[in-house]
């Protein structure tokens, strides 16, 4: 279990950014609005060979918000865990929390984990809401938690101290989709101890949901999510 010294930040919340210009501010201001003490958090945003203007949004924002500490790395081979990879081995926190770019943490989240870290859980997963007033999204990812509730599913969106991380070796750099659902497996195999977040959230996007006509989208994506969970299409192009 992490200790929280005075000599190192609590923690460190890594977002992977690709072409996201459009999102990210909302990722900043949510890791800003945190009720945890600023000055103990950074927010690391890895610019993963993005062709639109996300690295200058970050370096606009961060310097219109001198709190809390942001740092700009850039990973320019494409990749999702790779991009976390990258943030996570330059971090300074005693925990990591991984937060999309196109996501917002609820307030209290940095709050809420390091209490499930002091419990003695180094690991877990987070609840995952739409950032939608849709009906059909919020249901969407309403079922989603529903059922990894009750098969106990570990996945998505993941905090974990930054010792374990990089001892068990990261993320597995050649998979494209569940790569937070293999690490949080791995790590239960070895005993470790991994909750689910459920008193804090983070809302995402539901963009994906409404990427085809008739909302085929949210077909696909429970397709695309279910084979990924039994290990099928992991390191198909998501």
């Amino acid at each position: 279990m992490p200790t929280f010294s005075a000599s190192e930040l609590d923690a460190s919340i890594i977002v992977p950014a690709r072409n996201e210009a459009g999102y990210v501010r909302g990722a900043l201001a949510s890791v800003a609005a945190q009720t945890w003490p600023l000055e103990r958090v950074e927010c690391i945003v890895v610019d993963n060979d993005s062709i639109d203007s996300t690295a200058d949004v970050v370096r606009s924002w961060a310097a219109e918000h001198r709190i809390p500490v942001v740092r700009l790395l850039r990973e320019s081979v494409a990749g999702t865990a790779r991009a976390k990879n990258r943030g996570a081995h330059a971090a300074s926190g005693s925990v990591l929390i991984f937060l999309d770019a196109d996501s917002r943490m609820a307030p209290d989240l940095v709050e809420r984990i390091l209490a499930r870290v002091r419990a003695g859980y180094p690991a877990g997963s987070i609840t995952v809401i739409a950032d939608s007033d849709d009906w059909l999204d919020r249901a969407f990812f309403g079922l989603m938690e529903f059922g990894k509730r009750l098969f106990h599913i570990h996945a998505q969106m993941l905090y974990c101290s930054r010792e374990l991380f990089l001892d068990v070796g990261g993320f597995q750099e050649q998979l494209q989709l569940a790569e937070d659902r293999d690490l949080l497996v791995r790590l239960e195999r070895r005993g470790v101890p991994v909750c689910h977040v459920t008193d804090s959230w983070i809302a995402t996007s539901p963009r994906r949901l409404h990427a085809l006509p008739l909302r085929l989208g949210v077909l696909t994506t429970f397709v695309r999510w279910a084979l990924a969970h039994g290990g099928i299409g992991r390191r198909w192009r998501y």
